[in-house]
């Protein structure tokens, strides 16, 4: 009998690490704001756009990369971080308020792979490949690398992909500008992997919407089963203030020099 019983532990043991290799482990996620319209430490610099970097998966990625180079860089060099270091490259829409520090980091890593919408022009693709990096156009969803996908193209107007990291918690949705409609993204990411949105941030695109509208989108958040909630860039000032309201203690605080550490 002894015997069986620990059979019977040692199989779910090992079953425990065989669940576990098929989601990241949140505490190895790090993701540092690189560039953003509001500041959440001293010595960074604010502008309009977006980019962060995210470590722990198993390639670094940045995603987006602001508006103005010299910007980026200065927020780059204050936490430390090595462009070197830099793999993938995720360009969620055609804006220059996220594409227009690429060329300057592609000046000084080109050892990577651009995803890109594949509705960008083809001048823009070009361009990128005569800097010697690697492109690769998203229609429909796609891996990244383990754990990280891409909704694939969304939108009509203006096109955009976002991107999901797989956790143990559930999953991380980053977003660009949201333009298809951030509701839509969290569906979208929910069916490719079957699985609730933990925790989505960026830009959501709702400064013009009222606040009643505002307070319906929160409500689909939580009935998407979204836990946490770090609204910025586009989405607007009376939005982010709703935002915060509804997820209290589970609204993360966004801004240049964050660096939202998913063990915390």
């Amino acid at each position: 009998m002894k015997k069986i019983i620990v059979l019977f532990i040692y199989l779910c043991l090992i079953i425990t690490g065989i669940n576990k290799m098929f989601a990241q482990d949140p505490k190895q996620i790090t993701i540092t704001i690189l560039y953003n319209n509001y500041v959440y430490s001293e010595g960074v610099k604010a502008d309009w756009g977006f980019s962060c970097l995210i470590e722990g998966t198993e390639k670094k990625i940045l995603f987006d990369t602001g508006t103005k180079s010299e910007k980026l860089f200065h927020n780059i060099d204050k936490p430390g971080i090595k462009i070197d270091d830099v793999e993938l490259i995720h360009i969620s829409h055609n804006h220059g308020d996220h594409t227009g520090g690429l060329f300057a980091v592609l000046a000084k890593n080109n050892n990577v792979s651009v995803y890109l919408p594949i509705s960008f022009p083809d001048e823009f693709i070009q361009k990128v490949e005569k800097n010697n990096a690697k492109v690769i156009s998203v229609d429909e969803s796609v891996k990244i690398c383990k754990d990280v996908f891409s909704t694939g193209e969304m939108g009509v107007q203006i096109k955009e992909h976002s991107m999901i990291i797989n956790t143990s918690k559930g999953l991380i949705l980053i977003t660009g500008c949201s333009h298809p409609g951030i509701v839509d993204i969290i569906k979208r990411s929910e069916e490719i992997l079957n699985k609730q949105v933990y925790l989505v941030f960026g830009g959501f695109h709702l400064g013009g919407h009222t606040n009643s509208q505002v307070e319906k989108i929160i409500s689909e958040f939580k009935d998407l089963g979204v836990l946490k909630v770090g609204a910025t860039h586009c989405t607007g000032d009376r939005a982010i203030e709703l935002f915060k309201k509804a997820f209290g203690e589970n609204y993360i605080q966004m801004g240049v020099g964050k660096i939202l550490k998913l063990s915390e």
